[in-house]
């Protein structure tokens, strides 16, 4: 049961994924915004974390069942570690980042990048589904 909630909350994950890279695509001016928006406040900045936290520990449970688990392990506890340590780090820092990379990502650059997360998305997905 746990392993089956599991790969649909992946599953989710890489259509996410997805759906980001769609936002960046057609609408990067939007995906700014909202970069912009992270970690802004309290509220915003935990939750992100928590939220990030979700689909890390999914992929470390449904290694053992996707096409490679060395690739779904690393990078599940690579999330997990990395979102550890933000929970560490104060927002004010935190909250530079997102301001920086906003001013230096141009709206075509999410656009250039765009499909790098629409081949992520898929790789997570097909990765758990063959």
């Amino acid at each position: 049961m746990v392993a089956e909630l599991a790969k649909w909350t992946v599953i989710i994950f890489g259509v996410f994924i997805i759906f980001i890279g769609l936002v960046m695509l057609f609408w990067p001016t939007k995906a700014r915004e909202i970069l912009r928006k992270a970690g802004s406040t309290n509220l915003i900045n935990y939750t992100e974390i928590t939220i990030r936290l979700i689909p890390a520990i999914t992929l470390v449970i449904c290694a053992d069942y996707s096409k490679y688990p060395p690739a779904f392990l690393i990078f599940g506890w690579f999330m997990i570690a990395t979102s550890l340590v933000l929970y560490l780090v104060t927002r004010r820092v935190l909250r530079s980042f997102p301001m920086k990379s906003a001013d230096l990502l141009k709206p075509l650059y999410f656009q250039i990048i765009s499909p790098f997360a629409f081949l992520f998305g898929v790789l997570i997905i097909c990765n758990v589904i063959f």
